[in-house]
């Protein structure tokens, strides 16, 4: 088994939040509790290391007491830079990233993504869950129409590209990549061994881009 002390955790706030006004979405709170927070709560037992991804209100995330770093590509451009970042700072052999603002996440997580990772020789692991097909509150279902007829009753497996455990000599691939102007996170997962990790509890990550979703977290 993969220790988890070879594994670093990276904590992604560096978005925009245009969804929700451009607010910064990792300080938005839950009960209280900045997202982020909740998120690197969650996150620090299942790993050796811990660090965020921010570009904004650095004091904020530094008081949380873990290493703050921003993208080191400039103008906001994705998860991706986040990656890169947290790829360059990474010292250890395997790279874990979940995103500021969907808390509450499996504590079995890293487990389960490192299991998979060893056990089918992959670079990368990644989160699927099963597609919802009961409507939202707003009234609009969680399938696409499109997807209606080939969709089981529960719904189809959607991956969850931003839970994502890597190898860290990934790096290189990552850096080429976005170099050349590539932003798309499933574009660049598939270029490596990747392994999909099914989690049946779709609840549980469900995150908040919006402050209707926010609110409803």
């Amino acid at each position: 088994m993969i220790d988890k002390n070879s594994i670093t955790g990276v904590i992604l706030a560096g978005g925009r939040a245009t969804r929700m006004g451009g607010v910064d979405k990792g300080l938005q709170t839950v009960q209280g509790i900045p997202m982020a927070l909740l998120s690197l709560l969650r996150l620090a037992p299942q790993v050796g290391e811990v660090m965020i991804n921010a570009n904004r209100n650095m004091g904020a995330y530094e008081s949380m007491g873990v290493p703050v770093w921003p993208d080191s590509m400039s103008g906001f451009p994705g998860p991706l830079a986040g990656f890169v970042t947290a790829l360059e700072r990474c010292e250890t052999a395997y790279l874990v990233t979940v995103p500021c603002d969907t808390p509450r996440f499996p504590d079995d997580l890293v487990e389960r993504l490192a299991a998979a990772l060893e056990a089918e020789d992959a670079e990368i692991a990644m989160v699927a869950t099963r597609e919802s097909r009961e409507p939202h509150p707003s009234g609009e279902s969680h399938v696409d129409a499109k997807d209606d007829d080939s969709a089981s009753a529960a719904g189809e497996w959607r991956t969850q590209p931003v839970f994502c455990l890597m190898r860290a000599d990934l790096l290189a691939s990552l850096v080429a990549f976005t170099s050349a102007g590539n932003r798309k996170i499933d574009s660049w997962t598939a270029l490596h061994r990747c392994v999909e990790v099914r989690f049946d509890d779709a609840d549980a990550f469900v995150g908040a881009n919006t402050i209707a979703e926010l609110q409803r977290l």
